[in-house]
């Protein structure tokens, strides 16, 4: 099997439970997007059990709720695409309306220049808010 997120985390790990991971993607222009990762290689969301599939939705709503409380996005993405990787992956998106995309998708053509400043001082908070995550997920 040749899977990228079998082989590696798929990203700046965040947190590793049992079951799944929380990772921060390298998406140029996008600072605040995460993935939650399931570990075993699985393609659909519904492979998994009731159980299963209620604690994958936990933790998605936990890093929502962090991105929010600590950065204050205009809004935050969800997707579960597996069009280029069938692992199952949650993106879990911060948007702000000074993105290089924003109101389109992050996949769509940039709608204007990015902003390095508004980056670089979003980057900057990830950290705190991040720990607070890890706390909230039991690390």
């Amino acid at each position: 099997m040749d899977c990228p997120l079998c082989a590696q985390d798929g990203g700046q790990l965040v947190w590793r439970g049992e079951k799944l991971r929380v990772i921060r993607a390298d998406e140029a222009g996008f600072p605040a997007f995460y993935r939650v990762v399931w570990n075993a290689h699985v393609a659909e969301f519904s492979d998994l059990d009731a159980a299963d599939r209620a604690h994958c939705m936990d933790v998605v709503v936990q890093v929502e709720q962090a991105l929010r409380q600590h950065l204050q996005p205009t809004k935050i993405n969800l997707a579960t695409l597996g069009n280029m990787v069938a692992h199952l992956h949650w993106h879990v998106i911060a948007r702000f309306d000074w993105d290089s995309h924003f109101p389109a998708p992050v996949w769509a053509a940039a709608l204007r220049t990015r902003d390095a400043g508004q980056e670089a001082a979003l980057r900057e908070r990830l950290p705190a808010m991040e720990a607070q995550l890890r706390g909230c997920l039991g690390l």
